[in-house]
């Protein structure tokens, strides 16, 4: 908890490199807090669970509190984003660049390929969960089906890299 205090965790750290500035900030942390910082890590497009599960896992928090609460911290947000997609999509409309984005493109292309269900699966490692998710409302996907297919993902992708991060960090301990 001191690196926050003292703010040797800091936006500098964020800007060169997401995971190593998540890697500090959860490594600062212990008990309750820490499962906090979990759950807001997993809420944040550029961490998100791809991220952050490794990382408690391998930091030494119970995987199934880090599960948990990444879960949580990854799947709040898109309810949010559900409720909320017409003021986006309009606040979108205004920003939106003569050139879409490469992460747009590629939801686009995933759309086109895959729909919804593919777009959810693959999100969290092509286009993030949050970008999906207004992309796919974009397009005109129902509320109910966005929620489902995006939770289904959430929920999927958060078992894998659990049971992933534990396999590796049984396989590391055991080579030691």
């Amino acid at each position: 908890m001191d690196a926050i205090a003292t703010g040797v965790v800091g936006s500098s750290t964020l800007a060169q490199s997401p995971e190593l500035w998540a890697r500090e900030l959860l490594a600062s942390a212990d008990g309750l807090v820490g499962y906090g910082l979990v759950f807001v890590l997993a809420a944040i497009p550029l961490v998100e669970i791809l991220v952050v599960i490794p990382l408690g896992i391998g930091l030494g928090f119970q995987p199934v509190g880090v599960a948990v609460a990444a879960f949580l911290g990854n799947v709040l947000p898109i309810y949010g984003i559900i409720v909320a997609h017409e003021r986006i999509e309009e606040y979108l409309q205004q920003r939106r660049e003569s050139e879409p984005s490469s992460r747009r493109q590629r939801a686009k292309r995933l759309w086109d390929k895959y729909g919804l269900p593919g777009l959810a699966i693959a999100s969290p490692v092509s286009t993030g969960v949050h970008l999906a998710a207004i992309f796919a409302l974009g397009v005109g996907s129902p509320r109910r089906s966005t929620a489902v297919w995006m939770t289904a993902s959430i929920a999927v992708w958060t078992v894998a890299l659990t049971s992933g991060s534990i396999l590796a960090l049984e396989t590391v301990q055991s080579l030691l």
